[in-house]
């Protein structure tokens, strides 16, 4: 077995902002090659300020970026190197979407790179094709649904082929249809090897995808591990103004209202609810 590598590696950084307003105090995040990661926390915690870190568009007032075990510099050409390397999606896309027409705005990033025309060409409808938005090249992004422009600022970085897509809250504003139309295809691209990182404040979709989850609270890391290990410490989800996945929540209401035993562990999926349900019942008619 090969090393792992870490992709990002924030370390011991602070940021406080020129009015002396203290953002970030000492976090430190890491991020393997290959893994779908969630940063979890409340509006205000200090998700999109860490996030603004990881490709030099904020700078720490102390502590490093590492970014492929490389230490990130804030040079204009390490910059340069560093956006091709990872992409960040504003949360809002009408922050990243402002040509006149999809297919301008796709092109943006690649043209940018200073790569041939044919390259840009041919990097727009694979990325474009990708998101599930070929066929509108010629449209306005204003004229879009939320998802659609949501997916057209997806097709955008992923033209500039970076390693780590960066995502600011993915499916806020969008219906679940919408939502779960983004999260397939993040599940997809990071199938397909991508290393994915998704701030949110959304406990329910987090389950569903993360290998790893870090909680943030008052611009602290105040937990981190795998989706059991986080939402087993309930005390602390609940300090940081989060709550458990629905599912979770329901199997926590039956096992103290109704006295139901379960495993150690709530479940967080239908698929696992469904699994200790079925448990449950088998081991009371065996006691029956």
């Amino acid at each position: 077995m090969g090393e792992i590598m870490n992709m990002i590696e924030a370390k011991e950084i602070t940021y406080e902002y020129p009015d002396g307003t203290k953002a970030l105090h000492g976090v430190n995040f890491n991020v393997e090659k290959g893994s779908m990661v969630a940063l979890l926390g409340p509006n205000g915690a200090g998700k999109s300020t860490l996030f603004l870190h990881f490709n030099g568009i904020i700078q720490p007032s102390s502590g490093q970026i590492e970014i492929a075990e490389e230490l990130l510099k804030y040079g204009k050409a390490d910059l340069n190197k560093a956006r091709q390397k990872v992409g960040i999606v504003f949360q809002n896309p009408d922050d990243q979407l402002f040509a006149p027409t999809v297919v301008e705005d796709v092109a943006f990033g690649p043209l940018n790179m200073g790569l041939s025309r044919d390259e840009v060409e041919n990097r727009v409808s694979k990325a474009l094709k990708k998101v599930g938005m070929a066929g509108f090249e010629d449209k306005a992004p204003h004229h879009l649904s939320g998802g659609q422009k949501k997916r057209v600022a997806i097709a955008g970085i992923l033209a500039m082929d970076p390693e780590i897509m960066v995502l600011d809250e993915p499916t806020s504003g969008l219906d679940p249809k919408g939502a779960s139309q983004i999260l397939k295809l993040l599940y997809k691209l990071n199938e397909e090897g991508m290393t994915i990182i998704i701030s949110t404040h959304d406990v329910d979709m987090v389950p569903l995808y993360a290998d790893k989850i870090y909680i943030i609270s008052g611009g602290e890391i105040i937990k981190e591990g795998n989706p059991h290990d986080v939402f087993g410490d309930v005390e602390t989800i609940r300090k940081a103004n989060l709550r458990l996945p629905r599912i979770a929540h329901l199997m926590e209401i039956l096992k103290k209202e109704d006295k139901l035993s379960f495993s150690e562990e709530y479940p967080l999926t239908i698929g696992e609810a469904r699994k200790s349900l079925l448990e449950y019942i088998e081991s009371d008619s065996n006691r029956g």
